[in-house]
């Protein structure tokens, strides 16, 4: 790989520190073009000198890695300028100047992979870390950057390859009692292969929550006080609120972290009999809410009986769901409801109680960030489908030593999709392109 790439990695905008990093084989030597210092340039160390920018030199600091000690396997040059959107851009524009080329999305780490440096499952961790907006899903991407999820899966691998060698000997040397013990050693094997393979989905599963966010939708009929209460759960001003009936006319959505999990609340139109037809949409779209969330909250008035809106609201419930009794600081009225937890939107009262109730909820047992984690949806996908074929190999126990085999490597390639060994070029693509520039 010849080109010397470019970026800018870190946010652009007024801060300290900005950096622009290279990497390529001539990465120190379009380095050197624009920057000069007195001191003797050594790998691993920073120097402090001064950037040509053209029109004026910036003094700052560079640092050099001499391949294969660096990120991305190669050499690698970075510099730390003055954080500003301008000097950040001249100095980019005066390496491309000299020779080196503007990165792609991803392309730092995709060289990385390609030198060895990181594997594919690794490399899939980093875009997960950065993308982090909760305490559980970077302990998800730390621990899937950690590597046990590659590990198991070769592991997985190395045993469908001595398999496979096992297969190959007895093929050469056809003895009726040695393909016998053959044939049970390959059942054995797959049958553990797939009962590791399917502890991991399970795993994978049970940290569907703390990965991507519970969704919580706050139903109820107008003026029970959900934009008030949603307000109250996530410490901020972000709903509207007045005392005119259908003030909320589409969903807001606002998020905050409870023990380290991302929930996302959904404040919905009020559900009612209305003839205005924005109204009417925003009713709409609380029924979709409803219907696709992780968690129902029925927000009623304490202060009041239910009345022909709030029964309307109860018949469109179909799953689990808590009564939150609002305005509990006022003299209650409402006969006592099944699953309810009192609160105050206003007051702040019992709000804690209510999230910790909904955590609950959804997160039966501690999480275990210990164990192999399956870090995306696509990891999942090919443990699914590695899992659905030795199913199917199950099938064919009586088929010959060389269907087997192929039905072995088939089980060996699917896996390779995780560490990297059997993916194409085209997904490996897909996924360097969720990275930003930069990185």
């Amino acid at each position: 790989m010849n080109t010397t790439i470019a970026a800018i990695s870190t946010p652009l905008g007024k801060g300290a520190i900005s950096i622009v990093r290279m990497s390529g084989e001539n990465a120190l030597k379009i380095a050197l073009k624009v920057f000069s210092c007195s001191q003797k340039i050594e790998p691993r160390k920073m120097v402090l000198g001064n950037l040509n920018l053209g029109q004026g030199s910036e003094k700052c600091l560079m640092v050099y890695f001499k391949a294969p000690f660096s990120y991305t396997g190669e050499d690698v040059v970075e510099f730390q300028i003055h954080g500003g959107i301008v000097v950040t851009r001249l100095a980019l524009e005066k390496l491309v100047e000299n020779g080196a080329k503007l990165a792609e999305p991803g392309e730092f780490t995709k060289r990385a992979f390609e030198n060895g440096k990181i594997s594919l499952d690794e490399a899939e961790a980093v875009v997960n870390e950065i993308n982090s907006e909760s305490e559980a899903q970077l302990k998800i991407a730390l621990s899937s950057a950690s590597g046990k999820l590659l590990k198991q899966t070769k592991k997985l691998q190395n045993n469908l390859t001595e398999l496979l060698a096992e297969i190959e000997v007895s093929m050469d040397y056809p003895e009726e009692d040695e393909n016998e013990i053959v044939r049970d050693k390959i059942f054995s094997v797959l049958k553990q292969t797939q009962n590791e393979i399917d502890q991991t989905i399970t795993n994978a599963e049970s940290l569907r929550f703390a990965k991507n966010g519970v969704n919580v939708a706050l139903v109820g009929k107008t003026n029970v006080g959900k934009s008030s209460l949603l307000n109250a759960l996530i410490g901020e001003e972000k709903a509207i609120v007045t005392s005119t009936k259908g003030t909320t006319r589409d969903v807001v959505e606002a998020s905050c972290d409870i023990e380290g999990v991302r929930f996302n609340f959904y404040d919905t139109a009020g559900i009612r009999e209305s003839k205005n037809a924005i109204e009417k949409i925003g009713i709409e779209k609380s029924k979709k809410f409803l219907a696709e969330s992780d968690v129902v909250l029925f927000v009623v008035d304490g202060s009041a009986d239910l009345d022909d809106d709030d029964k309307n609201v109860l018949k469109l419930l179909k799953k689990p769901y808590f009564v939150v009794v609002n305005k509990c600081d006022k003299q209650r009225h409402l006969k006592k409801q099944q699953n309810e937890i009192e609160v105050s939107a206003l007051t702040g009262q019992n709000i804690e109680k209510l999230k910790k109730t909904i955590f609950d909820s959804v997160i039966k047992d501690e999480i275990d960030f210990s164990s192999s984690i399956v870090g995306n949806e696509r990891q999942l996908d090919h443990l699914k489908n590695a899992s659905k074929q030795i199913k199917s190999f199950f099938r064919h126990k009586n088929e010959s030593l060389e269907i087997l085999s192929m039905l072995i490597k088939s089980i060996w390639n699917e896996l390779g999709k995780i560490t990297g060994e059997t993916e194409n070029e085209d997904i490996i693509s897909m996924i360097f392109s969720k990275f930003c520039v930069g990185k």
